[in-house]
């Protein structure tokens, strides 16, 4: 079974120390996916300091901060018409293609980035 989040998509946080509240859930575009570890990055979520060395001349030192991954269970779909998180199906088209369909409302889910 292969993982339905994909790089580019809407997420909301839905457990962790990351997930918002009711009113005000945590929502991301996803960064990246690591298939192996099942593990997303999701923009502006789980974010980390990182003390950094210059390595060479012209690079600045110091302390970065970014976003560190997250597990893939803590992360739901974005439905844009719900408003809410969503589980994913799969809808097979006429032509043989396949397609990504929101179980909340049963509409078909937008392209990642698009």
């Amino acid at each position: 079974m292969g993982i339905k989040i994909r790089k580019g998509d809407t997420v909301v946080v839905i457990a962790g120390d990351d997930k918002g509240t009711i009113d005000h859930p945590r929502i991301g575009r996803v960064l990246s996916v690591d298939e192996v570890t099942q593990r997303v990055t999701v923009e502006k979520v789980n974010m980390v300091k990182r003390h950094t060395k210059a390595r060479r001349q012209g690079v600045q030192s110091g302390i970065v901060e970014k976003e560190a991954p997250i597990h893939l269970s803590n992360v739901m779909l974005y439905d844009p018409k719900a408003k809410r998180g969503t589980r994913i199906k799969m809808r097979m088209l006429p032509d043989g293609s396949r397609e990504r369909v929101s179980v909340v409302s049963d509409e078909s889910l937008p392209k990642a980035g698009a």
